[in-house]
């Protein structure tokens, strides 16, 4: 039986008030397509954060990601975790002063990627989410669908194992949302990358219909159990 890509056990996620999430048990087999769901403040965001180890974890039994120990992740790590998890965000967070190809080339320079591979790397994975034609092309100049689409290419760009996506959705019209969704599936089929994605866009959950979690109560519920 293959490992979980994120297993966690009694796993208590606090931010400067107290408890935000205790009793967190949660197993994300390789290859699934996983949403996370629940009201603004019921801590989807902190669990996600905690998931790339930039939230720490109060306590608890387990938390294993991508075969990192989050428990006891050294600082010079975490780097080496991030190269396994891609992140998109809500508001995209590019680089704006520097053009597509130099926002992919930032990452890869800074993942240690061999010079004679980057240009090929950034054209494939550009390729991989439709704008292997905007490469050249200013941030400014992006609609905000092919902004998210070269937050996805950064996500991607490591060949990571897990994709974590923060209300990928939040900022986009219903039709880009619908495209942005449907490339999320579709790498997710093509690739196996393993995907858990926060969101509230119920019209996008209902029509691309996956397993779904939730962050209720002060816990992290499967509905299926």
């Amino acid at each position: 039986m293959e490992a979980s890509i994120i297993s966690l056990k009694e796993v208590t996620i606090s931010h400067e008030d107290g408890p935000l999430l205790t009793h967190v048990n949660l197993s994300v087999c390789p290859g699934e397509f996983v949403y996370l769901i629940g009201k603004s403040g019921a801590g989807k965001t902190s669990l996600l954060r905690t998931l790339y180890a930039d939230h720490e974890i109060e306590s608890g039994e387990e938390a294993q990601v991508c075969g990192f120990n989050l428990m006891h992740l050294k600082r010079r790590h975490i780097p080496m975790l991030r190269r396994k998890v891609g992140i998109v965000f809500q508001n995209f967070r590019l680089l704006k002063d520097r053009n597509v190809y130099d926002n992919l080339s930032f990452v890869l320079h800074a993942t240690g990627w061999k010079r004679s591979e980057i240009n090929t790397q950034i054209m494939n994975t550009l390729k991989a989410v439709g704008i292997e034609d905007k490469a050249q092309a200013s941030i400014y100049h992006l609609s905000e669908g092919e902004q998210q689409r070269v937050g996805i290419a950064r996500a991607l760009i490591n060949n990571p194992s897990l994709i974590l996506a923060d209300e990928p959705t939040g900022n986009l019209d219903p039709a880009t949302s619908s495209d942005i969704m449907q490339l999320l599936v579709n790498i997710n089929q093509q690739t196996g990358t393993t995907m858990l994605i926060s969101s509230h866009d119920f019209m996008m959950i209902d029509k691309y219909q996956s397993r779904m979690l939730v962050c209720e109560n002060g816990t992290l519920l499967d509905p299926q159990q």
